[in-house]
């Protein structure tokens, strides 16, 4: 004898409103996917991704200095008057060892100054780190618990900040520096910065 469902046990049809909660994420993933390939090929470059902050001033920020090192911590504060490159790094951050020698020629240039957030790093490698490379930087600020570079707006380490003599950030540069990338983006934005009075 064959088994009849009632009305009341038969599924009901998936309504219109659980279709699109299921197909809007997929629909968005699939947008988003075009516009990367579309801005890939037509020369866009993902390292420079849009900050919100750009045009804003640096946010507030007092880190402490790396405990061991002979420098200071980082106060935006102390940056007025001055064009100044904000980079945040690791010790743990493989590209960041990588970008580090031009960070040391970008120190060279006494126009600007250079000053580092160390994010979420333990002291002893980070000292380690700069011992073994060198220290490019003129201040150094612990931020050990990511906080600070939040505020910033970074999305992971390095990331690069461009900050003008009136304390505004006016170029963000994400991930590691390269020799093509410096001399054809932070170059260019330096020597704007540097002509802004």
């Amino acid at each position: 004898m064959s088994e009849t469902r009632s009305p009341v046990e038969a599924k009901p049809p998936r309504s219109l409103v659980r279709r699109l909660l299921i197909s809007a994420p997929i629909a968005t993933f699939a947008a988003l996917a075009v516009i990367f390939v579309i801005r890939l090929e037509q020369g866009g470059d993902p390292s420079l991704i849009p900050s919100a902050l750009i045009g804003r001033p640096a946010p507030v920020t007092v880190l402490p200095p790396l405990e061991g090192l002979d420098k200071p911590g980082l106060d935006t504060a102390a940056l007025d008057g001055k064009v100044t490159l904000v980079n945040i790094w690791a010790s743990w951050c493989v590209p960041c060892r990588e970008e580090h020698p031009l960070l040391e020629k970008l120190a060279a240039d006494k126009r600007i100054q250079l000053v580092g957030i160390n994010y979420k790093d333990q002291p002893a490698n980070a000292r380690a780190f700069l011992g073994q490379l060198g220290n490019p930087y003129a201040a150094v600020g612990v931020d050990e618990k990511g906080r600070s570079s939040i505020d910033w707006g970074v999305y992971g380490v390095p990331e690069t900040f461009l900050i003008g003599r009136d304390g505004t950030i006016r170029f963000k540069f994400v991930g590691p520096l390269s020799d093509d990338s410096l001399e054809k983006v932070m170059m260019p934005e330096i020597e704007k910065a540097l002509a802004a009075s």
